[in-house]
């Protein structure tokens, strides 16, 4: 077992530092006021630096550790799990099956991965792994960008949009369908808005498709993983991975 000056270095002390900013994060998220939505901005953008620059300086300073190899990409997922879910409460576009899929395709990796060490192997990672980590944080950060833009009335006027829509029979795609037309032809027009009305437009329609595309992603590099260690989830293997459970 580690002692606590082993565990004790830079890289770990960024990522408990990750998992710390979470709560603060969220709370920002849930606040009206823009100072408030920059804070969560900035907070998020140097969350996500400290998981570069944990690992890069883990290896070469060769303070790699168990403690740091187990929380780390906890700390990932807990903080892009935190940011979606938290999404889903504040923002009328997100769906919930959307959040499902997300948080779906991470508990199966992690299930997939207490298989590999059971079986005494490992987990076959995928490119697909990496694309999908960076939709995450691209979708995560045009959605800050959004709440930045439009935060408070302007805000609350597109989640009224969305409610509104969804009670008179339409779904979310719809809504977010005609949004897009109408930002189409705004643009089209010979009369231009102002800035602040195209900014308004577009916010009503980009963190839908944002998160339908990076959910697409997410459910394709889960089912590559899927096919990649298919041999893990054979029936001999779980089997022989039960009985070893029982005679412990």
């Amino acid at each position: 077992m580690e002692d606590w000056k082993t565990i004790a270095n830079l890289p770990n002390f960024l990522t408990v530092l990750r998992v710390l900013a979470l709560p603060f994060f969220v709370f920002s998220l849930f606040q009206k006021e823009i100072e408030f939505q920059v804070f969560a901005f900035v907070l998020f953008a140097l969350a996500s630096l400290t998981d570069l620059i944990d690992g890069y300086l883990a290896r070469k300073w060769n303070q790699q550790t168990e403690f740091g190899k187990f929380l780390d990409p906890l700390a990932d997922k807990f903080l892009v799990i935190g940011c979606f879910v938290a999404f889903l409460f504040i923002h009328e576009p997100i769906e919930v099956w959307m959040v499902i899929l997300i948080v779906g395709r991470d508990m199966l990796i992690t299930f997939l991965r207490y298989i590999a060490v059971r079986s005494g192997t490992s987990l076959h990672t995928t490119m697909m792994g990496k694309v999908k980590t960076a939709f995450q944080m691209g979708a995560i950060l045009v959605i800050l960008v959004v709440f930045m833009l439009v935060s408070g009335k302007r805000k609350n006027m597109i989640n009224e949009m969305y409610a509104l829509g969804k009670t008179a029979g339409l779904s979310t795609f719809e809504i977010a369908r005609e949004n897009a037309k109408s930002f189409y032809y705004t643009m089209q027009a010979d009369v231009k808005p102002d800035t602040s009305e195209l900014i308004t437009l577009a916010a009503a329609f980009v963190p839908y498709y944002g998160m339908l595309l990076t959910t697409i992603i997410t459910v394709i590099s889960g089912l590559r993983y899927i096919f990649t260690n298919y041999s893990l989830l054979s029936y001999s293997n779980l089997k022989r991975i039960f009985y070893d459970r029982i005679k412990k």
